[in-house]
């Protein structure tokens, strides 16, 4: 057993934590505490989203090493033309139209690995980009169905359209993103985090094999595009973006498939939160949430719903709470519907696990070289979602989701 305890020394907190998921769920399993249909329903839900999160995973890997994002943040650093709050403006505008255009995974994946090349282009801390991007595949996924999944659920419960989903969110969302602007600036963008007052805009280099980066953008962009038609799951479109990546790098540079493209930690952890989640839903969550978030429908019961979205998530994850708050929330209280939707898409910014996003950027950062400081992370996120569902859910509450 000693033997062992080097190796596990040498785990990160996040491998610790997604094995003792893994473990601790399969011991519910084993012992009853989780029944058998439950856990057979937790498999069924999550085996579409492993497949996206291997794939897209895969295919982010590629692509970054194909140089696709190093041109990308090239040109983004170029736009800003050497100053740092042009280059804060475009960062926080094209993480924000990303995340609402298309889905805050996909932000999490495909921007982050631009995001820190361009904090090595521009020669500053990556940091401050990479919570940009983290900050706003979260906060900006208010606005339509196809930026959250936990939207298209609400939006399906309360029967709104996309436009009419916009016109009721609209004004939250806006809360949010000044909220998130107003945080990444005094946290991790102004002067003395910087450490400088501008930055000679870099050339953008031509990719060392033009093949390579031509088939990993246009793999990359029909995901792009795949993923905002409805027809297509989110995981076919990433696994078969991720299929022409590997085929062609099978041709052009076959020593770079290895198996640690995969990755194994989120393989590994979500089962094993979906487990964990559907074990303390089967023993009283349900009632938990019904108690916690109340009938109210006016705006002391909205700030209630928002409150216990924000806190469960961080302690869960957003997807199983959002699920199990709807269910809680009576049918005809759609503003507080609306609010635990603000809860559970603003306010997991505080734990690793708090929501898919989330995950997905650690796994970005980790996989960068980009070490995150836990405590200080978690920190400001307190402090962005405590505000940001605050300011968010008065919107909606003065503008009675219209």
């Amino acid at each position: 057993m000693l033997a062992y305890w080097p190796a596990v020394r040498r785990l990160h907190p996040l491998d610790l934590l997604a094995g003792g998921l893994l473990a601790l769920g399969l011991l519910f399993l084993a012992t009853g505490l989780l029944p058998a249909d439950s856990a057979g329903a937790a498999v069924q839900r999550v085996a579409p989203l492993l497949a996206f999160l291997a794939s897209v995973i895969v295919l982010a890997e590629l692509t970054s090493a194909a140089g696709v994002f190093d041109v990308i943040s090239a040109r983004v650093a170029r736009a800003g033309r050497g100053s740092y709050p042009l280059l804060f403006v475009l960062c926080v505008g094209f993480a924000a139209l990303t995340t609402t255009v298309l889905n805050l995974d996909t932000t999490a994946v495909l921007l982050t690995p631009v995001m820190l090349a361009l904090a090595s282009r521009v020669g500053i801390a990556p940091l401050p980009l990479a919570m940009t991007t983290v900050w706003l595949a979260n906060t900006a996924s208010l606005l339509l169905p196809v930026s959250n999944l936990t939207n298209l659920l609400a939006a399906d419960r309360v029967a709104l359209s996309s436009a009419g989903l916009a016109r009721a969110m609209w004004a939250p969302q806006l809360a949010a993103l000044l909220a998130t602007a107003a945080c990444l600036w005094g946290f991790y963008w102004r002067r003395g985090r910087r450490g400088a007052d501008g930055y000679l805009p870099p050339a953008v280099q031509p990719p060392a094999d033009r093949v390579l980066f031509r088939i990993c953008a246009l793999a990359c962009a029909g995901f792009l595009v795949c993923s905002l038609v409805a027809a297509v799951p989110l995981w076919a479109a990433s696994g078969g973006a991720a299929a022409v990546a590997v085929a062609a790098y099978a041709v052009r540079r076959p020593a770079a498939l290895r198996a640690s493209l995969v990755p194994w930690r989120l393989l590994v952890m979500v089962p094993g939160m979906f487990l964990v989640v559907q074990t303390v839903d089967a023993h009283g969550l349900h009632r938990l949430l019904a108690s916690a978030i109340g009938t109210d429908p006016g705006t002391v019961g909205m700030f209630r719903a928002s409150a216990v979205g924000a806190g469960l998530s961080n302690l869960l994850n957003n997807l199983p709470v959002y699920l199990a708050g709807e269910a809680a929330v009576p049918p005809g209280n759609h503003q507080q519907l609306l609010a635990l939707l603000i809860g559970t898409n603003i306010g997991p910014l505080i734990t690793p696990w708090a929501s898919l996003a989330t995950l997905l950027w650690y796994e970005r950062c980790r996989s960068a070289g980009l070490r995150v400081p836990l405590r200080s992370v978690a920190g400001t996120g307190a402090v962005l979602a405590v505000g940001g569902v605050a300011l968010a859910t008065a919107a909606l509450a003065l503008t009675g989701g219209a």
